[in-house]
């Protein structure tokens, strides 16, 4: 059974960010990953694309989503639907971590500044 305790859940580091990596196929997901993170005040939330849909879920704490040049406030219990290659960001501008929940399928990736990027907590 593919059941991921939190305690063995993987944790990746990167600016001003920490994912834990919940779901993904190195864990025995076949076509979905799943991943909670963390983001710390300040974050400035870098505008991106990913490749496929990608899902959030605002577990708790707020922060400021753009999305296609639109600006929204994102709160706990909110869920945002990110259609793939439209640019967004997240951002934390208050004094308060923001956590979600995001949901991306095998194989999605990152675009930023040209480049393709495979998030390492979705491998």
């Amino acid at each position: 059974m593919p059941l991921i305790k939190a305690a063995d859940a993987p944790l990746f580091a990167a600016p001003l960010m920490t994912a834990t990596g919940l779901a993904a196929p190195s864990r025995g997901s076949k076509e979905n990953s799943v991943w909670r993170f963390t983001m710390h005040p300040g974050n400035p939330g870098r505008e991106h694309a990913v490749t496929r849909e990608e899902i959030f879920i605002a577990i708790s704490g707020q922060a400021v989503v753009t999305l296609d040049g639109e600006t929204r406030d994102f709160h706990a219990g909110d869920a945002l639907i990110v259609p793939a290659h439209v640019p967004f960001g997240i951002a934390v501008p208050g004094d308060e971590p923001f956590e979600a929940v995001a949901v991306l399928p095998v194989g999605g990736r990152a675009e930023m500044g040209g480049d393709l990027i495979d998030p390492p907590w979705a491998q």
